[in-house]
């Protein structure tokens, strides 16, 4: 990992991408390093994090949140070190989760920071499993998924950091936990790494025929990632009362136009009446930041016993996060993909 540099690396949003992103869509901008203020620190990124979500902002539609400009730097999560200081709030050295976005540095006042101090054992694990996609697995199926022992949970994108944790937590729930992945490799690991009763590859031309077959008493639990075809799949399946949180649709991220085929939004509500489902999307910070504080230690204490595991898909450099970007869009990340940009102080 290369040295810091004297110049703020910065990556902008150039066009709004139609349909897949492309390395067209993004330009690489250098810039004076920010000088901090009265009050706020300057923050170097050492770790970025990737998320299906940034495609979303990349578009120019109503949203949870604003989308990102032409010509202003992508939004991300980021966990940073301070390397100057005008607040007595912060030292030189502290790591801090922070939202610094695609760029080597950032000025902050300090507000909206989470400071790990010096020597967080896993400083990246932030952005993962004890971050929002961790934090997201755990609130989306404690509070609206309601697990019980005994129940069937589906999870698709079963070994992406939210699906691996979710069916984690399933399991220590006593459910049922049936995972949907892309290739036998990533089931392989859902079933013998993460302790999955099932790990099904929606690549299989007779994925719907074998989801029937593993959940045979039906699904209680749908955690929804994915939509599309996999919902196609889970919808006939969902018992009297299955609770559905939605966490994510990355399968229609990328699309410019709805699919092809016949309206079947008549049916989905009839669904939702007669077997009384209930479906619930949520955003997390906005729904249940207020839960963050008490989420850590329980998911700590489960990292520290090895009753959930956690996998990183870890990238280096600046030049690798366009790559990253596009391909974690695709599936070709297994793991939480994170990026290094620099060296730690």
């Amino acid at each position: 990992m290369s040295q810091a540099h004297s110049y703020n690396r910065q990556i902008l949003l150039n066009s709004r991408p139609v349909g897949a992103p492309t390395p067209d869509n993004f330009i690489v901008n250098e810039t004076q390093i920010p000088e901090p203020k009265a009050g706020e620190i300057l923050l170097r990124t050492i770790y970025l994090s990737l998320d299906p979500y940034m495609r979303g902002r990349m578009n120019d539609t109503e949203s949870y949140a604003p989308p990102v400009g032409l010509k202003e730097v992508m939004v991300g999560a980021t966990m940073s070190q301070v390397v100057r200081s005008n607040n007595d709030k912060f030292e030189l050295g502290d790591w801090v989760l922070s939202y610094s976005g695609w760029q080597d540095y950032a000025v902050s006042n300090g507000e909206g920071l989470f400071n790990l101090g010096k020597n967080p054992a896993h400083p990246s694990y932030a952005l993962g499993i004890l971050g929002m996609p961790g934090f997201t697995a755990y609130m989306g199926l404690m509070d609206i998924g309601k697990p019980k022992a005994g129940d069937t949970l589906v999870v698709a994108a079963a070994t992406g950091p939210v699906g691996a944790t979710v069916g984690q937590i399933a399991k220590l729930q006593g459910c049922k936990v049936v995972g949907i992945a892309g290739g036998a490799e990533k089931c392989a690991h859902a079933k013998d790494e993460l302790g999955f009763d099932a790990c099904i590859d929606h690549r299989a031309e007779d994925f719907a025929e074998q989801l029937n077959t593993v959940c045979d008493k039906g699904i209680d639990i749908y955690f929804e990632n994915v939509g599309g075809k996999v919902f196609d799949a889970v919808l006939p399946l969902l018992n009297t009362g299955a609770r559905v949180p939605v966490c994510g649709l990355v399968s229609q991220y990328n699309a410019t136009e709805l699919p092809a085929g016949p309206d079947r939004l008549s049916q989905l509500m009839g669904t939702i009446l007669v077997k009384r489902l209930t479906v619930k999307g949520f955003i997390i910070f906005d729904d249940y930041g207020h839960c963050y504080d008490g989420f850590v230690p329980v998911m700590d204490q489960w990292l520290k016993s090895g009753q959930v595991k956690y996998k990183e898909h870890l990238y280096e450099g600046l030049e690798s996060v366009v790559p990253a970007f596009i391909g974690m869009l695709q599936g070709d990340n297994f793991g939480k993909v994170v990026v290094q940009l620099n060296s730690a102080v």
